[in-house]
């Protein structure tokens, strides 16, 4: 499965935060397309996989991250700032 994760490390998605609900682990992100989701660009809500990720950002915050429905619901699994 190595190889799955080099490729999605090239194609994460381009965003920028809109709002961080730490208490609920969601983040707004508005993102350009997330191709794994044939998702294209909009603003909307995600889970976050871990509640730690959002220590790290605040609204206004340029990222880039990998995001895939788990159980159901479009979830943030790697956030990191854009350089």
């Amino acid at each position: 499965d190595g190889m799955k994760m080099d490729n999605m490390s090239a194609s994460m998605t381009q965003g920028e935060v809109r709002k961080v609900d730490a208490d609920n682990n969601k983040i707004t992100l508005r993102h350009g397309d997330i191709k794994n989701l044939d998702m294209p660009p909009m603003t909307m809500v995600f889970r976050v996989q871990d509640a730690g990720m959002l220590d790290a950002v605040k609204v206004g915050d340029k990222v880039k991250f990998d995001a895939d429905k788990v159980g159901g619901q479009y979830t943030v699994l790697k956030l990191a700032p854009a350089k």
